[in-house]
C-alpha cells in the first residue's frame, strides 16, 4: 500500500478502536504499537490483528511517543508515512487529501492536517519555534501569539513553522533526508524538534485544512501524569530541545517578561 498509518496506543481502549475504525475506509496500512496498555486495550487489538490486515507490535513497558512511533516506522511498507493519535477520528478522504496534496508538493517534508474538537470546531495545532528571540518578543515588546498554538484561516494549505503530530503525514523526502524521530523525547517537543529538523534540511512544513481529523486533545497524556503535574514533563524535553543553558536562559526570558506584564497591567 501507498501509506501506512502509525498508531501509538496507551491506555485509550475506546478512542483507540474508534480511530482505527475511522482509518478503515482508507486504502492504507495500519500499524498499531502498543505500549504496555493495562486498560485491556491489548487483548482488543489483538482480536483485530488476527481478524483484520492491521500490524500490531506489543510493547512490555511504555517505550515513550517517539521510540514507539519509531518501532511503526520501521515495520511500515509504505512511502508516505501517516503519524495518528490514537485518540482521533479521520473523516473519510482526509489521508488521500494529504497524499494528493504532497504529491504535487515536492518541497513538503510534513503535512498536517486540521485539527476539530468534539464539538466541530477547529483546534489549535500550528506553532512558531519557540526561541529565545521570539520569547523576548513576546514578553518584552507585546508581540501576542509566539508561543501559543494557533490554527491558520482559510480554506488553503499554507506553510508554518511546526505543527503537532497528531494527524500529520511525512513525505517520502522527508523520510530519506530525516529519517526517525528522535527517541531522547518520551513525551512533547518530538513532532517540533521533527519540524525544525525538516527546515534544517531544505524542506517545508505544511497545514492542510482540506483533510480534517477531530482530535480528543490529550487523552493520552492524562493517563501519563495528572493535569496539574503536565507542565512538569515539559522540563526534560525542553532541555533537550533548545540544550540545558538555553532551556534556563529562555525560561528567566520567559518568566521576567511575564513579570513585567503584570507589572504594566498594574
Amino acid at each position: 500500500m501507498e501509506t501506512s498509518v502509525i498508531i501509538v496506543s496507551y491506555n485509550t481502549k475506546k478512542l483507540t478502536l474508534q480511530t482505527i475504525k475511522s482509518i478503515e475506509q482508507e486504502n492504507v496500512e495500519i500499524i498499531i504499537i502498543d505500549n504496555n496498555s493495562k486498560d485491556g486495550s491489548l487483548k482488543e487489538l489483538q482480536r483485530l490483528a488476527k481478524e483484520k490486515k492491521i500490524k500490531l507490535i506489543e510493547n512490555s513497558s511504555n517505550t515513550g511517543f517517539a521510540f514507539a512511533n519509531n518501532q511503526g516506522i520501521k515495520k511500515a511498507c509504505g512511502k508516505y508515512i501517516f503519524l495518528l493519535n490514537s485518540d482521533t477520528k479521520v473523516k473519510k478522504g482526509a489521508v488521500k487529501k494529504l497524499v494528493d496534496f504532497a504529491k504535487k508538493t515536492p518541497d513538503a517534508g510534513f503535512i498536517s492536517a486540521r485539527l476539530l474538537n468534539a464539538d466541530g470546531s477547529v483546534q489549535a495545532s500550528c506553532l512558531y519555534f519557540p526561541t529565545i528571540f521570539n520569547a523576548i518578543r513576546e514578553y518584552w515588546f507585546n508581540q501576542k501569539g509566539l508561543f501559543e498554538k494557533f490554527a491558520p484561516k482559510g480554506k488553503v494549505a499554507v506553510e508554518v513553522e511546526a505543527s503537532v503530530a497528531a494527524a500529520a503525514l511525512v513525505t517520502p523526502k522527508g523520510i530519506k533526508k530525516v529519517g526517525l524521530l528522535d527517541e531522547r523525547y518520551f513525551f512533547y517537543f518530538e513532532d517540533i524538534d521533527y519540524c525544525r529538523r525538516i527546515k534544517k534540511a531544505g524542506m517545508k512544513i505544511y497545514y492542510l485544512p482540506a483533510a480534517e481529523v477531530t482530535h480528543y486533545h490529550g487523552m493520552s497524556g492524562k493517563k501519563i501524569a495528572d493535569e496539574g503535574n503536565q507542565w512538569r514533563r515539559l522540563i526534560p524535553s525542553s532541555k533537550i530541545y533548545h540544550g540545558v543553558l538555553k532551556h534556563y536562559l529562555l525560561t528567566a526570558v520567559l518568566w521576567f517578561g511575564q513579570k513585567w506584564q503584570k507589572l504594566l497591567k498594574k
